[in-house]
């Protein structure tokens, strides 16, 4: 059922989304294309794992002994789901399935949890860790990311609750898009692998976050940067994707930045020279093929699968007459890792809701 609901809602889709500028909202027009029943069932994911402190994956640098301490007393708010950046969007799955489906099964024990969570003082707590000597770089630039994109939620989703959630957020909020203004300048190369520390996935995430709150110098920031590392490439070797253990396509992260940050003729300029086959109606793109959904690493391709498919529906909203057939690449994709979502092995489920619901969403 979920299956037929995802192709239709898909195969249905013809929103067109305006060109660029820096005063345009690429927000999709309408963003709720899942039914409630599916919803119902991808809150499970984060509902069942925010909570759930062990096991977990702190990624820290010890610097002493009095850093050792149990994950939801480094991270009172962010210490389930595995690891830190995926408790952040698991939050923002919650937020942003609530922002769209207040009726929600379970809507009072996720409202709930937020609450619980995103207090002033443990967020004060999260800042504190950020500022350890040993932490300038934690979850550079994945998590940094994300929580960006738990920010945006929050202001969009006008309830009081939702007010206060994203006030207590702002000191974190704040000190992410400090450490991104102190980074990009001194990032001589991009970082162009299908993991956590893609530059491009780091930038188009900020790059939101800074055009929904009119926060103009981290756009220019992000801007500048994004031209500076990928105004020149061309010919990007897509057949060398997929790497084994990705998660991101470096090729269509690439491009989802750059059609934000540049204007429409110069974008279509550069696309024709960096990968000129998506223009092709017959484009077709195999899908990353997943032989152990218990292995934490081999599971990333479906994650792979769920962030081409926004990449591509993005293009596809952005540009409809030029790459509206890239839509059909996408249900593809999202048709062969939805089915294993819910149900299935800790090792994807206590991440890849989010990602499913970002290419819904995006």
């Amino acid at each position: 059922m979920l299956r037929a609901c995802v192709l239709a809602t898909l195969t249905a889709l013809a929103v067109s989304s305006p060109t660029f500028s820096n005063e345009v909202d690429l927000r999709r027009a309408a963003d709720t294309d899942i039914t409630l029943e599916e919803a119902n069932r991808l809150a499970e994911l984060p509902l069942a794992c925010l909570q759930q402190e062990y096991p977990n994956k702190l990624g820290q640098t010890i610097g002493s002994a009095e850093d050792l301490n149990e994950p939801s007393v480094l991270h009172p708010v962010f210490y389930g789901c595995f690891d830190w950046h995926s408790a952040v969007h698991g939050h923002w799955s919650i937020v942003a399935l609530l922002r769209r489906f207040p009726e929600l099964e379970r809507a009072d024990q996720a409202l709930q949890v937020l609450a619980e969570h995103l207090t002033a003082d443990k967020v004060a707590k999260e800042v504190e860790y950020f500022n350890g000597k040993h932490n300038k770089t934690y979850e550079r630039t994945y998590g940094w990311a994300w929580l960006l994109k738990l920010d945006q939620e929050l202001a969009a989703w006008d309830t009081p609750l939702a007010n206060t959630l994203h006030r207590n957020l702002q000191p974190l909020s704040e000190l992410i898009v400090e450490r991104y203004l102190e980074f990009l300048p001194k990032l001589n190369y991009a970082i162009r692998n299908g993991e956590h520390p893609n530059t491009a996935f780091g930038l188009t995430f900020a790059f939101d976050y800074a055009q929904h709150h009119g926060h103009d110098a981290l756009l220019n920031a992000v801007g500048e940067a994004a031209r500076r590392f990928y105004a020149q490439d061309e010919n990007c070797p897509l057949a060398w994707e997929p790497g084994g253990y990705d998660f991101l396509s470096p090729c269509l992260t690439e491009i989802d930045v750059m059609r934000r940050v540049l204007a429409t003729d110069a974008f279509h300029r550069w696309l024709e020279g960096f990968l000129p086959s998506l223009v092709k109606p017959g484009y077709a793109l195999e899908v990353g093929r997943v032989s152990d959904r218990s292995d934490g690493k081999l599971v990333h391709l479906d994650g792979l699968n769920f962030s081409r498919a926004w990449a591509l529906l993005g293009l596809a909203d952005q540009f409809p007459d030029r790459y509206g057939h890239l839509r059909a690449v996408a249900t593809e994709h999202i048709q062969y890792s939805m089915p294993h979502l819910v149900g299935d092995s800790y090792e994807g489920g206590h991440w890849l809701g989010s990602f499913a619901l970002y290419a819904r969403f995006r």
